[in-house]
């Protein structure tokens, strides 16, 4: 700026030289484009005064020479800084930054140079960005871990606080629950006093039957009815059914009494009499049987020439069929009134034979203990394995009962197995020694009354020779697995008796003192070389469901068993209701279903329907039970299966808990577990404390709660039952209410945060929830002032029936 005014008053002090007057030119170019004012090289912006702040054109110099003095400093500018950087007196670059420091120039953002410094920076830079957010993270997880710390210390104060309180309340909240369950004592004395009630009704009422419970009047029933040989097929029907009546009286009374109700003494008693009625049963079956045959050729089918016949009622289905003419070219007969039919083997065809088919809708073949097994009772947990099996020496239930058959004396076997029954009762559990007193009492009776069950020699012949016969492995079929359904099909070849002869105006008749006897059938050999079956096709009865296709096995009286060796060529049409099979020989048969398809329960559901009534709902694997409860009876609402109702001549009758479990086990509809399904059925296992806890304490608040299947009760573990909860006290409340999960195990309660639809089990409380003793004092936290008054007035009987009806399902166990 100085220079520039000190030109400019130079020029006003006269001429000039032309070199000096070249030399301010170059002054003045250097001035302009500094300042940026100027017009030279085509530029059209003028100079700024800096100091005044007013804007001024220098003076141009005329001429060529002005023109060429600019022309020369710009090429020499240009030359001096090369690459088109300014040096320090070069002109400014479009893209350049100048920066005058002293007497120089400094350039950034230019070129190589700018890129260079660049490319060392970012390294740097990232390195320290890195390290920042490394030490950000590190800082919060340090946080988050302190605030995890300081949440779970809270939390355990706060668990200490309620475990405290749960403490100091749990005597007078047992003590609370102890009146509660004394319904289950008025309920029990209530049963008491009914079944005296109704042995005083029977000894008014004079029908000529005997009371069971009466030792002097069922040994007179049985005396007189032995001496009494010559009654028909019809006859035995008529009085088979007030021997059935007697059976199912005495097999409740075992089932319902407790310990102090009938002693030790008279629970064996009951046992010896329904064996003793089976067996007489049985036995007038096989009188009636003969005294039909004597008189075989009276009742001569005018088409055929032989006499076949098929008499039934509602618990038996008596067919025979009678080979009077002998056809060589006879081969089959069915009986169309009941759809049974058989293949005569060529052997028999001209023999005096007679073929019947027996068939009881009853078990009176199989053990005992199978035919009246009592509650299951809830399993020990693994540290009290040791009371399921008090006796345990490794054995298999099977090696037990083998090693029961094999003792001498049975009144030795049944005075251990009375002071074993007492230790059951204790336990609440059902011994297994109990089994082998029933099973060889049972079979000395067998040997000593009924042939028709003892196999003949020849037959004893084929069955060594079979494959699967005795030589190898036996083929028994676990009792405990599988189970006979729709009855017992006595099929036997018998020898026809002489037949009556006319005689002028007698008929004369050869008398047999043998009884009735087994026809001696050895089959033979068929054209393949292979020994030669009797062919069976029988008609499965129309009350009874069986879910898959049964399996068929022969009785072994001699091994008190059923076996599935000697029974080949089976074709079972589930459509037709029919199965076809073949036999080694005659034997009495039976249908055998797995006892345990069903388990495990896929839902369940219990709820209240109005005054001491409810309805059970089970969803098993192939069918849905409706189950209503009123008072002291249940009744079979429904059996859907497949979108099917079945089952209509047992739903819509009220009965007892325990006989509706019988009649849906005859039906085929087992959903009761035994004591030893847990080794059948895929699911975990629950403490006895737990789960017996739980169903009497469900039966005491099923009046205004409804209770259902948990999907996280298996994962509770062993030790905890979980299952869901939700006041109930209008109809379809459950539906829309909430569902609250509870956990209990058998000594506390506790409400759980988590859902049916949380991704994994929690054992997290509920907020605002505390520890308690029993599952009454839990729900009294939540619920409302009136479902606690409908508890406190539910009657004593429908408790019971709901207690009975969990205790029979265990579903806090198979589901």
């Amino acid at each position: 700026m100085e220079l520039g005014k000190g030109l400019e008053h130079q020029e006003q002090l006269g001429g000039l030289s032309l070199e000096k007057r070249r030399f301010r030119g170059n002054l003045l170019a250097l001035h302009n484009s500094l300042t940026g004012g100027g017009s030279w090289a085509g530029s059209d912006s003028a100079p700024r005064e800096q100091g005044t702040g007013k804007e001024e054109r220098p003076q141009a110099v005329s001429g060529e020479a002005q023109v060429g003095h600019q022309e020369e400093f710009h090429h020499e500018s240009l030359s001096s800084t090369g690459r088109g950087c300014p040096g320090r007196f070069g002109v400014p670059i479009p893209g350049g930054v100048q920066r005058v420091t002293g007497c120089g120039t400094q350039c950034s953002g230019l070129g190589d140079k700018s890129n260079g410094k660049t490319k060392d920076e970012k390294p740097k830079k990232g390195r320290d960005r890195k390290q920042k957010d490394k030490g950000e993270a590190q800082l919060q997880a340090e946080q988050e871990e302190a605030e995890r710390l300081e949440k779970e210390r809270l939390e355990q104060e706060h668990l200490k606080k309620l475990e405290e309180k749960y403490q100091g309340a749990r005597e007078s909240e047992l003590a609370e629950l102890n009146s509660l369950e004394l319904k289950f004592l008025s309920a029990q004395q209530w049963k008491m006093d009914y079944r005296e009630q109704a042995k005083w009704e029977h000894y008014l009422s004079c029908d000529g039957s005997p009371d069971p419970t009466v030792p002097q009047e069922m040994n007179t029933f049985m005396s007189l009815w032995r001496e009494d040989q010559d009654e028909g097929v019809q006859l035995v029907m008529e009085k088979g059914e007030v021997v059935l009546k007697l059976i199912e009286k005495l097999e409740f009374l075992l089932l319902e009494a407790s310990p102090n109700e009938i002693t030790e003494e008279q629970r064996v008693q009951y046992q010896e009499f329904i064996l003793q009625l089976q067996v007489l049963l049985h036995q007038k079956y096989n009188e009636a049987t003969q005294n039909l045959l004597k008189i075989a050729s009276m009742y001569e089918d005018s088409e055929t020439g032989n006499m076949h016949t098929v008499i039934k009622d509602k618990n038996t289905t008596f067919c025979i069929w009678v080979n009077l003419k002998k056809k060589p070219r006879f081969k089959t007969h069915v009986f169309q009134e009941a759809g049974h039919g058989f293949d005569l083997p060529k052997s028999l065809a001209l023999s005096s034979v007679a073929v019947r088919v027996l068939h009881t809708r009853y078990d009176h073949v199989s053990p005992l203990w199978l035919q009246c097994q009592g509650l299951p009772r809830p399993e020990a947990s693994d540290s009290e394995e040791s009371a399921e099996h008090p006796k345990d020496n490794g054995q298999e239930p099977g090696e037990q009962e083998e090693k029961g058959r094999e003792e001498p004396s049975v009144p030795a076997a049944e005075e251990t197995s009375s002071k074993e029954r007492k230790e059951s009762a204790a336990s609440l559990k059902e011994n297994s020694n109990n089994i082998d007193d029933k099973k060889e009492t049972e079979e000395e009776t067998e040997k000593n009354s009924d042939i028709l069950d003892e196999p003949s020699q020849a037959e004893d012949a084929v069955l060594q020779e079979e494959p699967g016969g005795r030589e190898e492995a036996p083929e028994v079929a676990d009792l405990q697995q599988l189970v006979p359904v729709g009855g017992v099909y006595h099929i036997h070849a018998l020898q026809l008796p002489p037949q009556a002869q006319d005689v002028r105006d007698w008929s004369v008749v050869e008398l047999l003192h043998g009884g009735l006897e087994v026809y001696p059938y050895s089959p033979g050999e068929a054209e393949d070389g292979t020994q030669a079956a009797v062919q069976i096709t029988l008609r499965l009865p129309d009350n009874v469901i069986y879910f898959e296709a049964p399996v068929v096995a022969r009785w072994d009286p001699a091994g008190q068993q059923w076996r599935t060796d000697g029974i080949s060529n089976i074709t079972y049409e589930a459509q037709e209701r029919s199965i076809t099979f073949g036999m080694g020989a005659f034997y009495t048969v039976a249908l055998l279903q797995d006892a345990h398809l069903n388990l495990p329960y896929q839902a369940w559901e219990l709820q209240p329907t109005g005054v001491d009534e409810g309805l059970f709902t089970i969803t098993a694997v192939f069918a849905t039970i409706q189950i209503q409860i009123k008072d002291n009876q249940c009744m079979l609402s429904a059996v859907v299966v497949e979108e099917e109702e079945v089952l209509s001549h047992i739903t819509g009758q009220w009965m007892s808990p325990f006989a509706l479990r019988e009649a849906l086990k005859r039906a085929g509809v087992n959903i009761f577990p035994a004591e030893h399904s847990h080794k059948y059925v895929p699911v975990p296992r629950k403490a006895a404390l737990a789960e017996g806890k739980a169903y009497e304490q469900m039966a005491l608040l099923a009046a205004a709660f409804a209770f259902a299947h948990s999907k996280w009760n298996g994962e509770a573990g062993p030790e905890r039952v979980v299952f869901k909860v939700s006041e109930h006290l209008k109809a379809d409340s459950a539906k829309d209410n909430h569902w609250s999960l509870y956990m209990f195990n058998g000594e506390k309660v506790q409400t759980l945060k988590l859902t049916e639809t949380s991704e994994a089990f929690s054992e997290e409380l509920e907020e605002e929830s505390e520890f308690h003793s029993t599952l009454y004092h839990m729900l009294k936290d939540f619920a409302s002032k009136e479902a606690m008054d409908k508890v406190e007035r539910a009657g004593s009987l429908f408790i019971d029936s709901v207690y009975q009806l969990l205790l029979a399902t265990r579903v806090l166990a198979f589901s």
